[in-house]
């Protein structure tokens, strides 16, 4: 099936090599929008010979003849061509394009260039992330998306970015801009299930460990993103919902990338305090634990507490209160989450983790009153009174730690039947807590008998 097998290739080039296309184009011709232009008529022109004429052996040879070509055509017509073709024509003789994504990243995270906008850029330019997607990721329109992008690319010819990796000496000061992007592009991938967009990330961490082999911070990403990425085929289910770290087999975790991981971690100084660093331990802590059981917390707070003296922020002092939880000192933790509600007015992990903690402690009733406010704090105005599902998974986390022992149950049902009054049945479906069930079935009873 010839068209089918055109289809396959189209399919698998467009993920593949259109940023290296645009990249490779933007360096050669010095402009994004001739770089994008000639890339997507080198695209159509495959889609309308490769199912008459077969794919080609070298497909992104093929791409970049035809889109090298297509860009000199639209400079000759222009009158700026007229001065500018003869530096440019030419000055690659290579059959198909060098990896310049490198570049292409630090042009899009270049200083002169307001910071949603270097994220932006990054997203479409180097990870080859649709308008559309990128638009879904700010919560804007995506006309308002195509509009920040064209001006960003205004802004790079206003400015004169140069279109190449900063000098050695630029690199300290160019570089936590650029890997704060990159694990943005890889959060858009790990978050949605966008797999293609968290292999982009990775792919560029790997061209950042190839150009700069002895920074911790450009190791410790990738190990980061590695040790994560690793865990994909386990954690979402049939239904596409999410499933807790703790839930997970471990066996369909892609073990090969873990020890890749490990051993980029036991390159880098242990005493490095570089945030992806760290991070990135305290991933490595939850990779090597055989057992969800098994996993050392009292190592993971140590990790915290070093992560939170580099970032100060609440939600790390959030995760760092439910590792000092796992780890047997529900007490302290309580005592770090206090005063952050300030500060994360609207987190549902907040109240989830207060919970948690008040659980362990034996105080039941607070228990249930933060598992309340953890499915209360995050719904929106207009949401009319329906709890979100994210919310949900929260609560059912919070009513299967109160049912643990017997004495807790009657208080537990009471609450979840307090939920049930305001989730519809649709979403009620998704939690599976038996105490929820439970107070489903009496609520409708009751409702029947009246």
């Amino acid at each position: 099936m010839p068209d089918e097998d055109a289809r396959i290739a189209l399919d698998r080039a467009w993920r593949e090599q259109w940023p290296r296309l645009v990249a490779g184009l933007a360096r050669e011709f010095r402009d994004l929008d001739t770089a994008e232009d000639a890339a997507g008529d080198a695209f159509a022109e495959a889609a309308r010979t490769w199912p008459r004429g077969g794919v080609p052996t070298e497909p992104a040879a093929w791409l970049w003849a035809v889109g090298r070509r297509r860009a000199v055509d639209r400079w000759r017509r222009t009158a700026v061509a007229e001065r500018k073709a003869p530096l440019l024509v030419g000055s690659r003789t290579s059959s198909e394009p060098n990896d310049d994504r490198a570049s292409m990243i630090f042009t899009c995270c270049h200083p002169a260039l307001a910071p949603a906008a270097r994220v932006a850029l990054t997203l479409r330019y180097a990870a080859g992330i649709s308008t559309e997607d990128i638009a879904a990721l700010f919560l804007v329109p995506v006309s308002t998306m195509a509009a920040r992008l064209t001006r960003a690319r205004r802004k790079i010819q206003q400015a004169g970015v140069p279109f190449r990796v900063p000098d050695a000496d630029e690199l300290p000061e160019r570089l936590p801009a650029v890997l704060s992007v990159v694990y943005l592009m890889f959060t858009h991938g790990y978050a949605p299930g966008d797999v293609d967009a968290a292999d982009a990330a990775i792919s560029v961490g790997r061209v950042l460990r190839t150009l700069m082999p002895t920074e911790p911070e450009v190791a410790g990403l990738l190990a980061l993103m590695l040790l994560h990425h690793a865990r994909r085929d386990a954690r979402v289910d049939d239904a596409g919902e999410p499933i807790l770290l703790s839930d997970q087999d471990r066996r369909r975790w892609r073990h090969a990338e873990i020890v890749s991981a490990l051993r980029l971690l036991r390159g880098i100084d242990r005493d490095h305090d570089g945030r992806y660093v760290v991070e990135a331990h305290i991933a490595a802590e939850h990779a090597i634990a055989l057992t969800a059981d098994a996993t050392n917390w009292t190592r993971i707070v140590r990790w915290y507490r070093r992560l939170e003296t580099i970032t100060a922020s609440p939600v790390v002092r959030v995760n760092r209160a439910v590792a000092v939880t796992r780890s047997g000192d529900p007490a302290a933790a309580l005592a770090l989450l206090d005063g952050l509600d300030e500060a994360l007015p609207r987190s549902s992990a907040l109240w989830t983790a207060r919970s948690d903690a008040l659980e362990q402690l034996g105080r039941v009733s607070a228990a249930i009153a933060a598992c309340d406010r953890a499915i209360v704090v995050p719904r929106s105005g207009g949401s009319g009174g329906r709890y979100p599902s994210k919310s949900l998974r929260s609560v059912q986390g919070c009513i299967g730690s109160l049912t643990s022992s017997g004495s807790n149950r009657t208080m537990a049902v009471s609450f979840a039947d307090s939920v049930f009054r305001n989730v519809s049945a649709a979403t009620l479906s998704r939690v599976t807590s038996p105490t929820v069930a439970h107070a489903s079935t009496t609520r409708s009873v009751s409702t029947a008998q009246a």
